[in-house]
């Protein structure tokens, strides 16, 4: 690489750090950097999910506050996170290049509709809840947890989190938006509570699938690349969790949103 390509992609993944804190889709800064710079999709896709978690760990320290006393719902979802990334990683290591190109806009589009809607949906699903329930999503939505989930809403919560690692062992852009739009929906709980869950849950994914990418395609990956993507966003996911964590709902669902277009917007430019 050039000192200025270096020194874009080390931007980048400041970027991409403090974009995954709030609330996803960094990758759609640090992956068309690599790939503007002649770094092939596949070797860009594995070099970054390698080079982001750093900034994973950072941005999910960054949440501790919102994180704690979500340690059984997590303990229940990273098996989920765990075998999907699996997943996801075996189908970017086996499938065409491009073959993301036509899946990824959809589901983008998907998690955008789900973002703007989910006041309104959340307010109807807790009218059909028990009064018991509706009580602690209103009053106390800090102390809900999976428990007070029927097994079907809980099955539904799993079953959500497994997809959208699948999404994100392949191909990690914008799977933060997807996970917060769809925990959104079914979780009685705060969306900054959501995001924090989204960090920790996400951080699992790439650490996964970048040791799947380490293990088969070592000689695929881009190590310098890496290496800038790891050293920014580390400061990136750290100081982008502080920023992040004080936004109101409202604001954190604007970014989501203006991020998500943006995200839609570079994959058709692939």
């Amino acid at each position: 690489m050039e000192i200025y390509e270096i020194i874009a992609v080390l931007l980048a993944g400041v970027g991409a750090g403090a974009i995954n804190a709030a609330v996803g889709s960094g990758t759609l800064i640090t992956f068309p950097a690599l790939v503007a710079f002649g770094v092939p999709p596949v070797t860009a896709t594995m070099s970054n999910a390698i080079g982001l978690i750093p900034g994973g760990i950072a941005s999910s320290f960054g949440y501790r506050e919102e994180i704690r006393g979500q340690g059984r719902r997590l303990l229940k979802l990273v098996p989920a996170s765990l075998l999907g990334s699996l997943v996801g990683a075996f189908l970017l290591l086996n499938l065409p290049d491009d073959t993301f190109e036509s899946i990824v806009p959809i589901l983008i589009v998907l998690a955008l509709v789900l973002v703007v809607f989910q006041p309104m949906v959340q307010r109807f699903l807790r009218r059909k809840k028990t009064a018991e329930i509706a009580e602690v999503a209103e009053v106390a939505p800090a102390s809900a947890g999976m428990g007070l989930l029927s097994p079907g809403r809980w099955t539904l919560v799993t079953l959500i989190v497994l997809l959208t690692a699948i999404y994100g062992g392949y191909f990690a852009a914008a799977q933060g938006i997807i996970l917060v739009g769809l925990l959104g929906l079914v979780l009685p709980d705060s969306l900054q509570r959501i995001n924090g869950a989204k960090n920790v849950l996400v951080l699992v994914v790439n650490i996964t699938s970048a040791t799947v990418y380490t293990i088969v395609g070592f000689d695929r990956i881009h190590w310098l690349a890496v290496l800038l993507i790891a050293i920014g966003s580390l400061f990136g996911g750290y100081f982008g969790a502080r920023v992040a964590r004080k936004l109101s709902p409202v604001l954190l669902r604007v970014i989501i949103v203006a991020l998500g277009l943006v995200a839609f917007w570079r994959i058709l430019a692939l």
